[in-house]
């Protein structure tokens, strides 16, 4: 496990490589946002932003959405996996923020994780990136940087986010969970990282990086 000033090394040089990092999905308002994450699960942000962008452009808020209805939201995202299920619970959640939270997106993770489709890591994304919170939200990314790294080693998400929250400074927390996915998307890859460019090949733990 990295030590602690080598997680200060860790994130210093990924903030100087990015210093204001910032998600791939489009969106609008939290709103939007937070049906771009839904709809992203087992998908790629390229896949929902194609989706999105004439979706988005009609529709805003829960309101419209709801009115909308399923089977336009259904020729909408019929792109992406799993839109049949995707649909539903997005029609359904824009139903409950209308009926329960006056149209607002609610700032708090545990109401959030009452909406359907919403489980804890969507709630963090939209802590974070739309009321600027300081959330970490575990993607498979992040898990496999988490633990490829030596970072915050953990047997689950929920472990490997709760390691992070008491590993990582705070000055890094708000863009923590960016810089991470970024990293695992572009340089920590799954099948074959590029150590030879990684900014933190020297104290990665990875045994089997080829530099």
């Amino acid at each position: 496990m990295l030590s602690k000033d080598q997680i200060e090394t860790f994130f210093a040089r990924l903030q100087k490589a990015n210093p204001e990092p910032k998600g791939e999905l489009n969106y609008v308002n939290p709103y939007t946002l937070l049906v771009a994450v839904v709809l992203s699960a087992q998908a790629t942000d390229v896949g929902v932003n194609k989706a999105t962008e004439k979706l988005f452009k009609v529709v805003d808020t829960p309101e419209k959405m709801v009115r909308l209805g399923e089977a336009k939201l259904k020729d909408h995202i019929k792109t992406i996996g799993l839109f049949n299920t995707k649909a539903k619970n997005v029609i359904r959640l824009s139903e409950m923020l209308v009926a329960d939270h006056n149209s607002e997106v609610p700032r708090d993770r545990d109401i959030l994780q009452t909406l359907p489709g919403v489980g804890r890591k969507t709630a963090n994304v939209v802590l974070n990136i739309a009321f600027g919170e300081a959330t970490i939200a575990v993607d498979t990314h992040i898990f496999r940087v988490s633990n490829r790294t030596g970072l915050a080693p953990g047997k689950d998400v929920v472990a490997v986010e709760q390691r992070l929250e008491k590993r990582v400074p705070e000055k890094y927390k708000q863009h923590c969970h960016h810089w991470l996915i970024l990293h695992g998307r572009y340089v920590c890859k799954a099948r074959a990282p590029a150590c030879a460019v990684c900014v933190v090949n020297d104290i990665c733990q990875y045994k089997a990086k080829t530099l």
